[in-house]
């Protein structure tokens, strides 16, 4: 079972869209093996990969932590920050050097109750990543700890 390729902001967003949420952003750059999030840890701010590689990993007790999903350019990094109580869920530590525009959550929350058909697109958008990585991380963890694994062909 392998999972389809991961939702980009190009998919989902019309350029009008885009153009109006990239407004909101800065330019922030992160060296290799940077932790940008812990699970546990508050989720106010979400970037989307300008180039780069993020993993994302999720910890298990007395384990190391199994990478669930790698994100590159034009992907979001975070959906935490759309949904109370704005709580990260897994953690994400740089690959490679990463640069990505990033966002305040409370902000672009503002201005998608602000702009439904935005609010719209966005909420589509981010629900689209966010069954693409719970897919991810059941195939990733069926991989790691079922006896037979997930099934899934790599």
């Amino acid at each position: 079972m392998t999972a389809p390729p991961a939702p980009r902001l190009s998919q989902f967003l019309e350029p009008e869209h885009r153009e109006r949420l990239t407004r909101f952003a800065r330019e922030v750059s992160f060296p290799q093996g940077t932790r940008v999030f812990e699970a546990g840890g508050r989720a106010d701010h979400f970037w989307i990969v300008r180039s780069g590689t993020v993993a994302l990993d999720m910890r298990v007790s007395g384990r190391p932590a199994p990478v669930i999903d790698t994100l590159g350019p034009d992907q979001l990094l975070g959906w935490s920050w759309l949904f109370p109580p704005f709580v990260w869920q897994l953690g994400a530590e740089t690959v490679c050097p990463v640069h990505a525009h990033e966002f305040d959550a409370s902000t672009v929350r503002l201005l998608c109750r602000s702009d439904p058909a935005l609010g719209t697109a966005v909420g589509h958008w981010v629900g689209r990543v966010l069954a693409h990585r719970l897919h991810a991380a059941r195939t990733r963890l069926l991989d790691v700890y079922a006896p037979y694994g997930s099934g899934a062909v790599h």
